[in-house]
Parts: structure tokens; sequence; C-alpha cells
């Protein structure tokens, strides 16, 4: 049984990985169909989401930032409709300390944040960062958002955005998990997402997909986001509603080779998969 620490909650699935569910409460996510609210939400926890990350802002390429009140505008009353009915681990993805907090406060367990904790979004586009896109993030840490993290009993999602491969995201991560740790946070709430599609090659995005148990040699569960990329669309001459199959496809190569969880927008394609990897492993 594979188990987890989420938040003051304790995950544990039988199947090889946890499913998170992707309710985008945005106008202008990439794909049209993780748009939703309230219904999404529930429709995903009906499919056997394990997780459901909840996104006021898009993050796709050449998005429009939002204000922190409309951000929380989204997000705040889908949570706390969810609460009301379930107590399924909660995920909010923002890199707004304001954010999660009114996130924490209606009912949220975990921070997922695309900076990790550093505040700086696509470091690469930045003129400080470096050439693998790290030195901008590295140098920006939010002491305030991980002391909250601490305090709060909430878990961590640290993410890498930027052209890197294995070598520079792990040592990029694993300096911000000790930056974490340094402020309190306890290992078990520190989980590390490689950044597919974040401004990388094809050949780094599958380097990582079938390396994560590489990085921070594999001290920190792995979260993949590969639903629907366009590493999926590379691979598959595809276009974004055309990428299911793909998507099963990597998400399965990345469990096998180690990820505990992987971050989707078909919830119960994605549990019938690691359904038949289960008996058949």
């Amino acid at each position: 049984m594979l188990q987890l620490k989420l938040g003051k909650k304790h995950a544990a699935t039988e199947r090889p990985a946890f499913v998170m569910g992707i309710v985008n409460a945005t106008p202008d996510s990439f794909y049209s169909e993780s748009r939703g609210g309230v219904e999404r939400a529930f429709q995903l926890i009906k499919e056997g989401a394990d997780i459901l990350d909840i996104g006021g802002e898009s993050t796709r390429p050449g998005y429009i930032p939002v204000s922190v009140e409309e951000e929380i505008g989204r997000v705040i009353p889908i949570i706390e409709a969810v609460r009301r009915e379930s107590s399924i681990p909660i995920s909010v993805d923002t890199n707004k300390l304001d954010v999660f907090k009114a996130a924490f406060a209606a009912g949220a367990d975990i921070w997922n944040d695309i900076t990790a904790l550093s505040g700086v979004a696509r470091p690469e586009r930045n003129e400080s960062a470096s050439s693998d896109g790290t030195a901008a993030a590295a140098t920006e840490p939010s002491k305030e958002s991980a002391v909250f993290i601490a305090k709060s009993g909430v878990s961590v999602i640290l993410m890498h955005t930027g052209a890197a491969g294995i070598k520079e995201v792990s040592e990029f991560l694993g300096q911000r998990a000790v930056f974490c740790l340094a402020n309190g946070v306890a290992s078990d709430k520190i989980i590390l997402d490689p950044g597919i599609g974040f401004d990388k090659t094809l050949e780094q995005n599958l380097e990582l997909i079938r390396e994560p148990l590489s990085i921070c040699s594999g001290r920190y569960p792995v979260l993949m986001a590969l639903s629907r990329k366009r590493c999926i669309g590379d691979m598959t001459g595809r276009p974004t509603e055309e990428r299911l199959a793909g998507t099963l496809a990597a998400d399965l190569i990345s469990v096998q080779k180690g990820a505990k969880i992987i971050r989707v927008h078909d919830v119960s394609s994605a549990i019938d998969t690691l359904n038949v990897m289960k008996f058949l492993r």
C-alpha cells in the first residue's frame, strides 16, 4: 500500500500512485475541459480522485496574471463547497502567500507552488536568471511562506521551471527542499515536481519522465504533471483534445519509474490505467 502524509491527513491507496484531479477555476487554462468550479470538483471526486488541485490563475505560456483578490474569489468558494461534503485532500495551485493563507483557512491541505516558494514565476525569463533557469528562484526565497507552511502543518509541492536537465532540476529542487527544512517544514511534507513542459525541451522532458527517482535521489515523493501537455503532442502528433492515450502511456511509465502522484485532467481514465498496472506488475 502506498501512503503519503498530505497536510495533517494520512492518505493511502492500493494503486501504484495517487491521482490528483485538476480543477482550473480560470477562463484561460490551456485545456478547456479542465475549466470549471464546484461541479467539476465534485465530478472528479465522484470519479475517484485521491486529491483535488484547484487553481485560480492559469500558468500556460503567455498567461495573464490576476490579482490576489480575483484569485481568492475564484478558489475559495470551491474549497468551501467541497469541505461541506468531503474531506478529500485539497491542493491549491498558487504562487501567492495571501491566496494560500485564505485557502488554508477554508480547508486546503497542500500548497502547490510553481515557483518553489521563490515568488519568481518562469524565472528563465527574468534577466537575473541563469542559463538553466534556476538562479532567480534560488536568490529570491520566501522565508515567510516556508514558515507559514511549517506552522500550519500543510504539505508543499515544489516545482522547477525553466529549461534544464535532470541534474539541474535535482540540484535546484534539492536546494529548495533544504530551504524548507531550514525553516521548519517537516521532510514528509515536501513533494517535488520537475515541471514538465515549463520551457523545457522535449529531450529534457523525456529524461525527467524516465528518471523521477533520480530527482534528489528519491528522498521525496515526485509528482508528474504530464496531462495533455505539449511534449505529449510532440510525441504523438496530436492536438490537446486528442492527447489522452499519450498521456496515459507517459503517466504509466513515470509511475513504473517511481512517480508517486500523477496530476491529471482525466481522473477515471487515469485510475483505470493504474488499476490495470496494479494487477499486472
